[in-house]
């Protein structure tokens, strides 16, 4: 990680919260770390920043601060946003307990990631979510209109289709993945366990296929009020364009930017040019 502990811990409201520092552009911040009770399990999050619009980033299947948001930890506006980011339960450093995709996991996941929020003292927020956690963000948004301020997603889907299907079991195995796409995650959950975590993760996601509609939450998205930003890669190779053209279409005054460049990852490979559209987006 990019964090370079103190070692200093505080406390607060029964948690151990860990301060660190990281050398960020333009100025350096504070981070702290910690972990937060909530709804039965100890959630681990990471804050920085300072400014009065909070965010939560929300990571994608298997995901944590660690994997999948460095970029935007880093170099969000930190006097303009404060930006928190957590592993969900059963991922990263949120274990125990180990991770299961029972049929509501996507719900239980937005109710962990409000409760979370509301438990750090933000009465509203804005919601940032990479592919599962955007189906999370969405989720989010619809069942707490109230808190969220505005919502960007990007990788997501309300619903899963036969095409989304192949494309799943085509990742299932992942002996099969490259060494370099498997490290990160080998690195949190060891060889066996990301294994083994990402092929019940197939199988959760996959249950949704056997719905009407393949429905994930397609029925919650008129319920959501908030300035949404729908962000795809056009080459995106695990969320075909339908996708996003239906969260357009469904999400009462939503607008859509495509990547021309950009695969699943674009957070990532494109942070400077992602970063500058969240923060316009987030302070118009």
């Amino acid at each position: 990680m990019f964090l370079v502990s103190l070692g200093r811990c505080l406390f607060k409201s029964g948690s151990v919260v860990q301060r660190t520092m990281t050398a960020t552009q333009p100025y350096c911040s504070v981070v702290y770390s910690g972990r937060q009770r909530v709804n039965g399990v100890d959630l681990y999050y990471e804050q920085t920043g300072k400014g009065k619009h909070a965010v939560l980033l929300i990571p994608g299947a298997l995901g944590s601060t660690r994997t999948d948001f460095g970029p935007q930890l880093k170099c969000l506006n930190k006097e303009r946003f404060t930006v928190v980011c957590w592993d969900p339960r059963g991922y990263g450093q949120s274990r125990p307990p180990d991770r299961d995709f029972p049929p509501d996991f996507f719900d239980r996941d937005a109710k962990d990631a409000v409760d979370l929020m509301k438990t750090l003292g933000f009465g509203n927020f804005s919601l940032l979510g990479w592919s599962d956690g955007g189906i999370t963000a969405l989720i989010a948004a619809a069942t707490n209109p109230a808190l969220i301020k505005k919502l960007v997603v990007w990788g997501s889907n309300a619903f899963v289709s036969q095409e989304d299907l192949k494309l799943y079991n085509m990742v299932r195995d992942v002996s099969r993945w490259s060494a370099r796409m498997r490290q990160p995650m080998e690195e949190v959950y060891g060889a066996h366990g990301f294994a083994k975590t990402w092929e019940a993760w197939v199988d959760g996601i996959a249950q949704f296929a056997k719905k009407p509609g393949g429905s994930i939450c397609r029925e919650q998205l008129p319920l959501i009020s908030c300035p949404t930003l729908i962000v795809h890669g056009e080459k995106d190779p695990m969320v075909p364009s339908f996708h996003p053209q239906y969260l357009l279409k469904h999400i009462k005054g939503s607008r859509l930017h495509s990547m021309p460049e950009g695969k699943h990852n674009l957070h990532l490979r494109y942070a400077d040019e992602f970063n500058k559209l969240v923060e316009d987006f987030l302070e118009e």
